[in-house]
């Protein structure tokens, strides 16, 4: 619940920030504002699956939380090694520093939370076929 709780906080802030940010001062830093919507998607996204459940929409978390992954590393390498290109931090800025790099943490979070879950079922779905 946590999991869910804390993608939901991330969304909102996100979504509020890069709406916010490509409202009034785009033109200042496009990419950073850009890539900050593109995160509030990503975590709106995941929020939606996790609230929603099933096998389906678990595995569809897990593949965002990848990607989500994939693009903290990714941001927050460039904003470290290329700093000039981005004037303004986005969510993923150094690896998620001015969020208490919860960006970092939190896809790691939901890896391990939606495999262990993943896991689980499956288990759970032998168990039920041995028994008939």
């Amino acid at each position: 619940m946590v999991v869910v709780w804390l993608y939901g906080v991330m969304s909102v802030g996100a979504v509020s920030r890069s709406i916010y940010q490509i409202a009034t001062e785009f033109d200042r830093a496009p990419l950073a504002y850009s890539l900050s919507a593109v995160a509030a998607v990503v975590y709106a996204f995941i929020t939606y699956t996790l609230v929603r459940g099933g096998e389906t929409a678990r595995r569809a978390a897990l593949v965002c939380c990848a990607a989500e992954l994939a693009g903290v590393l990714i941001v927050g390498t460039w904003t470290l090694v290329e700093p000039s290109a981005f004037p303004d931090a986005t969510v993923w800025s150094q690896y998620g520093y001015g969020y208490i790099f919860i960006p970092v943490l939190l896809p790691l979070t939901g890896i391990w939370w939606l495999r262990k879950g993943l896991a689980r079922e499956a288990q759970a779905q032998a168990q039920a076929r041995a028994q008939v």
